[in-house]
């Protein structure tokens, strides 16, 4: 009898299994098994990124001829242009040979330092080619004629239907001359991503002019300016010409730039130049349209009765966020208002909504049953209370929740206040704010969560209604006995009773977290986390700590480290983004008394090499003074200590016989400087990481033998 393995199965089944996976080391694996596996796996390749450096294209992979989406924005030595080979007459044929190579590109990415780049991969481009995206961390060339960074984009490629630029640094003005010149190729557009963070964004009659011109947009994310004191700033009549324009739109994404900083503390104060009835007339054009994002970054107020057209005017909605608007959900009374009506949404997003308190995120989980994701960002007046009977209301759906800057929510508040969604919750991000004493939100509503989506609307409102209700009110509260506020313990005693382990709610284990996200402030330690409440993970895979602050003027810390160490208790931690990038300090010589970046790098990453993490990225702390982003001494011989570390990315420059450190790590196959914040620097000094100094690195590297 002879044996039958997978390898016997149909092409045509095989096709789909291998189609199914997604996993790039996975992948690599099969197509070493045999040549059958190797060549289905390459026919069901369909996304490839490029590694390596530049100088090697002609080591381009052939047999890759599937591949339709193709990254090659981050060949080495990072940001340098893609055709740097010293011959300058072997540019064209590299170009070519890289066409040759993946003759099917239908989605390209690409690092364009200087237009030759495009001049050169798209002169004989391809022919199926319909998404492009342009990156690019450095200052434009100034000698640059205005327009030349698209000219080649538009006039040899008229049939694209997508572009992204909002990591390409550009000159707001240069876009839409070259869009209007070009009529064929800017009516087949369908997205367009204008979320640029270099510039202070498209002025008002610049927007206009796009949407003017590419009137069968589907999709628009752009940067702009809602301060009615700046010239060009986005009002009402701009945002009557978008919905004149691009009725066809299904994703609108208007952000404010200063909504890409990242201030915890907001401004206030003025309002926006957007009124309700703009509003009513933006959603009555836009009937398609499933994903709304409006970060003005000024108040925009009485929006209440806008957002309750909303549902009606746009039936298909499934994602929404608003920042600085207003009155968004008012609760009055036990009549649902206001965005709570959007009964179909699966994310909402809510950011300094100066009104919305307790009330009002309960209006949502009543009206927004069927909500996946919810953020809430700077709003003062919600507690813990009323974000864990939303959580209640919204436990079968609600896997993915963002607090931040909500004065009332420190991070032990926030994890009580998740209690009912712990064994569900796929994704969070809280701030680690650490309070001695919190007596926030210790009473809370007593009900049966299995039974909580049959609780009659006015029974939740009375519970946390107040003189509004008056003595009828008061009455009804008294006829039902089985509903009060109670300690958090009976709470959970009651729910465990009633329904058993089934509804979870007693379960100490946040089985389902697979990804955490942290921000702390420069001079608070991570070793509390464990404490507030995050102490069994035993799923979590991934975490990102955002550190942000300032370092000159900090006392120098009491203890050796920051406290990476406690993650150990995550026996599934492999990947980390450790972001120090918005930390400031001296990179240089720091005054008496005070410590410079090294040392507090050294503090920042001690114990690091306890964590078994597989890929790491890490963002060094900056000297805003001197632009650098440099990792130093002690740095570097800290992530050497990493070593089950295979890739490694530091967003920042270094000197090359650091980078020499991390070749004692057994397995790390993967390395790269990467100098993606801006304005990156245009020349890196001499003893900094060069084009032969990363060369020689990367040749080290791949001359080790790697294990597996």
């Amino acid at each position: 009898m002879v044996d039958t393995t997978v390898a016997h199965l149909p092409e045509e089944i095989l096709s789909q299994v291998f189609a199914a996976i997604t996993d790039t080391r996975t992948r690599n694996s099969l197509s070493l098994v045999c040549r059958s596996f190797f060549r289905l796996e390459r026919k069901t390749r369909v996304s490839l990124t490029l590694r390596g450096n530049a100088r090697d294209l002609y080591r381009i992979p052939t047999s890759f001829a599937h591949v339709t989406n193709l990254d090659v924005s981050l060949l080495s030595p990072w940001g340098h242009a893609l055709f740097c080979s010293p011959a300058t007459a072997d540019s064209p044929f590299l170009a070519q040979r890289l066409r040759d190579a993946f003759p099917r590109v239908t989605s390209l990415t690409v690092y364009v330092r200087d237009p030759q780049t495009l001049h050169l991969l798209l002169y004989s481009h391809w022919p199926e080619l319909r998404d492009v995206r342009l990156v690019r961390w450095h200052q434009r060339p100034p000698d640059l004629q205005p327009g030349s960074d698209f000219a080649a984009l538009f006039s040899r490629c008229r049939s694209i239907t997508s572009l992204d630029l909002s990591s390409f640094y550009h000159w707001p003005e240069d876009l839409p001359p070259v869009l209007a010149a070009n009529a064929a190729a800017a009516i087949s557009l369908r997205r367009l991503n204008l979320l640029t963070t270099f510039t202070e964004g498209f002025k008002s009659n610049q927007i206009e002019s796009i949407t003017s011109s590419c009137p069968n947009l589907e999709h628009l994310l752009v940067a702009c300016t809602f301060d009615p004191r700046c010239i060009g700033f986005v009002g009402d009549e701009t945002l009557l010409a978008i919905a004149s324009n691009c009725p066809k739109l299904s994703l609108l994404h208007m952000a404010d730039t200063s909504s890409f900083s990242n201030r915890r503390e907001e401004e206030g104060g003025e309002d926006a130049s957007v009124s309700r009835a703009t509003l009513l007339a933006l959603f009555s054009g836009l009937p398609l349209l499933e994903e709304l994002v409006l970060d003005v970054c000024k108040n925009v107020s009485e929006s209440s009765f806008a957002f309750e057209m909303l549902s009606s005017k746009c039936p298909n909605l499934k994602v929404v966020k608003l920042g600085h608007f207003q009155g968004i959900c008012l609760a009055i009374g036990s009549r649902l208002d206001g965005i709570a009506l959007c009964h179909g949404l699966q994310s909402l997003s809510v950011i300094c909504c100066g009104d919305l308190d307790d009330m009002g995120l309960i209006e949502i989980g009543r009206g927004c049953s069927r909500l996946v994701r919810f953020e809430i960002q700077g709003c003062k007046l919600v507690t813990e209370k009323g974000l864990k009977t939303m959580t209640c209301l919204l436990r079968r759906t609600l896997i993915d929740v963002k607090v931040a800057s909500c004065v009332n929510l420190d991070a032990a508040a926030t994890l009580r206040a998740l209690e009912p969604i712990r064994d569900r919750i796929e994704r969070l991000h809280l701030d680690c704010v650490w309070k001695e004493s919190d007596n926030l939100g210790h009473s809370f509503l007593n009900f049966d969560l299995n039974a909580s989506a049959e609780l009659n609307e006015s029974e939740l409102m009375e519970c946390f209604g107040g003189e509004e209700y008056g003595e009828d009110t008061s009455r009804r509260k008294r006829q039902r006995c089985e509903y009060g506020f109670e300690d958090d313990d009976s709470f959970v005693h009651s729910n465990g009773n009633s329904s058993g382990n089934d509804n979870g709610y007693s379960c100490n284990s946040w089985e389902s977290l697979h990804y955490l996200s942290l921000w702390i402030k420069v001079g608070d330690l991570l070793t509390q986390l464990p404490a507030a409440g995050l102490e069994d993970c035993p799923n979590l895979e991934e975490i990102r700590i955002k550190m942000e602050g300032d370092c000159r003027g900090q006392p120098k810390p009491a203890v050796s480290e920051f406290g990476l160490s406690i993650l150990t208790c995550y026996p599934q931690l492999s990947k980390m983004q450790l972001d120090c990038g918005d930390t400031r300090g001296y990179v240089y010589t720091a005054p008496s008394g005070q410590m410079d970046l090294s040392l507090w790098e050294r503090f920042f990453l001690n114990g690091i090499g306890s964590l078994s993490l597989n890929e790491l990225h890490y963002w060094p702390p900056q000297d805003e003074d001197v632009n650098q982003r440099s990792l130093s001494l002690p740095a570097a011989g800290l992530l050497q200590e990493c070593y089950t570390l295979r890739k490694l990315f530091i967003h920042g420059t270094t000197h090359e016989h650091f980078m020499n450190f991390f070749l004692k790590i057994p397995n790390l196959r993967d390395v790269q400087l990467r100098e993606d914040y801006y304005p990156a620097p245009e020349n890196d000094m001499s003893t900094e990481m060069r084009v032969g100094s990363c060369s020689r690195f990367e040749d080290a590297l791949n001359r080790r033998i790697i294990c597996d």
